[in-house]
């Protein structure tokens, strides 16, 4: 990661929270930044980097507002940037991933693939990157 803080990170919650940031890593090249477990050893909060960007999760059930909000929440769709789609979708099927979708070169410019996670979220990696104009 590049350092400094992401504007935007999207936040998930799993049934099983560790077994999703070992796919997420393993799998999916992600960066653990931070872990804090409850007593009970579910997660109360983590945060993994990919690039510049950080996505935050947590373990369903535990109470407060926000798992009272997303608990009728369907699965998200997340869009990562990657340089090297083929490779990043190698690593991903060496650790079994669900791919809904091989590399696939896109009619405006991009590479990218598609995989489910194990609770249901989709993630797409390539290389698109939507430009911030000042």
């Amino acid at each position: 990661m590049a350092g400094g803080r992401p504007s935007i990170c999207p936040t998930l919650l799993y049934t099983d929270a560790k077994a999703a940031i070992r796919q997420l890593t393993e799998a999916f090249g992600f960066t653990e930044l931070s872990v804090y477990e409850g007593e009970d050893g579910s997660v109360e909060h983590a945060e993994l980097a990919q690039g510049n960007g950080v996505v935050m999760l947590g373990t369903k059930g535990r109470g407060g507002a926000f798992d009272t909000a997303m608990k009728a929440a369907g699965p998200a769709g997340i869009y990562v940037v990657v340089d090297d789609v083929d490779g990043h979708h190698q690593r991903a099927v060496e650790h079994g991933a669900e791919i809904l979708m091989p590399p696939t070169d896109q009619a405006y410019g991009s590479r990218d693939y598609m995989a489910r996670d194990l609770e249901g979220n989709i993630w797409s990696f390539g290389t698109y990157a939507p430009e911030i104009k000042a």
